[in-house]
């Protein structure tokens, strides 16, 4: 099945026939990675900035941290965390495309409304009943992530008969009912750490391809995770490497976007990568 090429965004058309960058900026005191470095509107500006200038295609803003144990936000504090970024950072950049990355219907609405272009759902809409809904009004991009439970659950409910085939009865049931609402660009996200054992991580990179059947696009998220350090030691700090190897076993397996906190090495990566495919 061919895969869907293009997107609608922010009123422009985003090709995905070649791979395209999302930036991550977390303005939270507490993501596992970058938590409290850029939970001021100031800074988290300025580091759009440089990621916009390092090649990122696009920005992926967050206010809630996912990382197991992580502090219970409001929907008002995520709210209040996220849109006064939204703002800024479009008044400073006007030309860049924002998703945020919500599984609260109205923390996504706001944050439409004050100018961002796609929804990244961690939850593939089961933590708000009301998220597809929300999507197909706004009328915008969904990524639809695999995750089961909470993130305060997830690791506890990683048992699966076969990985792949219960991950694409996830995704043919969710599918279904946002075509049913006619929401148009539906981007998969396999959920690497969400719901999965290292070893389950490793199998999915492995059958990712597998994932086209669907004929959309699929984003890779993996930069710095535990399925790198814990494999390698260490931490996140020492997971670049390892994210970069991974980013580039990705692109073998067509994924169209990735999902990074270090933009430079990735568009490297991706640069050298379509020169050994190309020539």
């Amino acid at each position: 099945m061919l895969s869907q090429l293009t997107i609608q965004i922010q009123g422009k058309l985003l090709d995905l026939s070649t791979p395209r960058l999302m930036g991550i900026i977390n303005v939270t005191p507490d993501s596992f990675f970058d938590g409290g470095t850029y939970n001021q509107v100031d800074k988290a500006v300025a580091h759009a900035g440089k990621l916009l200038q390092e090649g990122a295609d696009m920005i992926d803003l967050g206010a809630y941290s996912s990382r197991p144990g992580a502090a219970e936000v409001s929907v008002q504090e995520e709210t209040d965390r996220i849109v006064p970024v939204v703002e800024a950072l479009l008044k400073q950049y006007p030309d860049a495309l924002l998703s945020i990355d919500t599984f609260r219907a109205p923390v996504a609405e706001a944050a439409i409304r004050a100018g961002a272009g796609m929804i990244n759902d961690i939850s593939g809409g089961s933590l708000d009943e009301s998220m597809f809904a929300t999507v197909a009004r706004l009328g915008v991009p969904y990524v639809l992530m695999h995750m089961r439970g909470t993130p305060a659950t997830m690791q506890k409910q990683t048992q699966y008969t076969d990985l792949l085939w219960e991950m694409c009865q996830y995704y043919g049931e969710r599918i279904a009912r946002l075509r049913a609402l006619k929401v148009k660009d539906i981007i998969l996200d396999p959920g690497f750490g969400f719901a999965k054992t290292l070893d389950q991580n490793y199998e999915l990179l492995r059958r990712l391809d597998e994932l086209h059947a669907f004929g959309l696009p699929i984003l890779g998220a993996l930069s710095r995770k535990s399925m790198i350090y814990k494999l390698l030691g260490g931490g996140p700090e020492n997971a670049l490497n390892g994210t970069t190897v991974l980013n580039t076993w990705m692109l073998t397996k067509g994924v169209q976007l990735i999902r990074v906190h270090d933009v430079k090495e990735a568009r490297e990566a991706v640069l050298l990568f379509q020169k050994a495919e190309s020539g």
